[in-house]
């Protein structure tokens, strides 16, 4: 622990000059005095560390001396490809190592360019997480990924759509899409992967060995292919409206299909300033609950079956809402 912070002390002065006592305490979480002693032993060690005393006093580096130590640790390393992801490292148990992968990094860009790559990490933030979700990270998050990080077979229990069954998965890779996260992974030698949603686990266990990696294997071409194959099959009808201005700002919202569907909308002849379009839909029931929050700035036109259950909500909420005035 030691070593490691004396290392971080030698980058920390490297990367941003001059700094005081209380202000490394503070950063690499230890006491005044922890950093005193460190310091006095970075001294010992012949590391030209120059303390000035005053108010802007503080301690630095000879000018022109730098380390040359990289030494990125296996978790520091994987963190390097979560370096815009801070929230996600910390959900996957890297965040300390992504912070020290960063400082390890500015260590070795050339003085001239440190000043734009800290601009950078300023004023560049990435939030995965989509509006009104709740950011909580799933309960087996890390275990699964020290499995897919090592190649452990998992035996787990997996609640799905049509109930929940002890499954054994050979985890490939993970995905955070959207503020969820999924594991892509082998549960038969005979059939490609599937994908499972992490906060669907409900056990987990571990099982002895390991397993041997597919070598054609390809996480990011696995992930859009199941993603174009999810987002074909979940569309399995097709609706005709016509909505106004204020609709289609909220129908464009419900998915990147209907967007791309209103894109292609006409003017309609029988209302002024309305458009009409063909969108596709998930489900009779499904489209009538989506459709009915927009209210009266859309109008089912086809099929049928969609407008008269839509007209079935209706008439149930007035007469709930009815029953309350009573």
């Amino acid at each position: 622990m030691r070593a490691s912070r004396l290392l971080s002390i030698m980058m920390l002065l490297q990367t941003r000059g001059r700094m005081s006592a209380p202000v490394l305490a503070a950063e690499l979480e230890v006491s005044v005095r922890t950093i005193l002693r460190d310091i006095d032993q970075l001294s010992a060690a012949g590391v030209p560390v120059w303390s000035d005393r005053g108010r802007d006093g503080g301690f630095q580096l000879r000018e022109g001396w730098s380390t040359d130590l990289t030494g990125l640790t296996q978790p520091e390393a994987q963190a390097l490809f979560l370096a815009g992801l801070p929230a996600a490292a910390t959900e996957l148990g890297l965040g300390s190592a992504s912070a020290s992968a960063r400082l390890k990094m500015l260590t070795a860009v050339p003085i001239s360019l440190r000043e734009n790559a800290l601009r950078v990490g300023a004023r560049l933030h990435i939030d995965p997480i989509d509006w009104y979700r709740a950011a909580t990270p799933p309960v087996h998050l890390q275990a699964v990924a020290n499995a897919v990080w090592h190649q452990r077979v998992l035996r787990i229990r997996y609640e799905s759509w049509n109930g929940t069954k002890d499954r054994i998965i050979k985890p490939l890779g993970l995905v955070l899409k959207a503020g969820i996260w999924y594991v892509a992974a082998l549960a038969d030698a005979n059939k490609p992967p599937r994908t499972y949603r992490l906060s669907s686990i409900q056990k987990l266990d571990v099982q002895p060995g390991t397993f041997r990696y597919p070598r054609k294997f390809n996480l990011a071409s696995f992930w859009q292919a199941a993603t174009e194959r999810f987002e074909a099959e979940i569309y399995r009808g097709t609706a005709t409206v016509r909505v106004n201005p204020l609709g289609m700002k909220r129908l464009v919202s419900l998915s990147a299909a209907v967007s791309e569907a209103a894109a292609l909308a006409t003017a309609d002849a029988g209302k002024k300033n309305w458009s009409r379009l063909n969108m596709p839909i998930e489900s009779i029931e499904h489209a009538a609950h989506q459709l009915l929050g927009i209210g009266a700035d859309i109008e089912v036109l086809a099929p049928v079956g969609l407008r008269d259950r839509i007209q079935e909500l209706i008439h149930a909420t007035a007469a709930l809402y009815a029953a309350r005035a009573d």
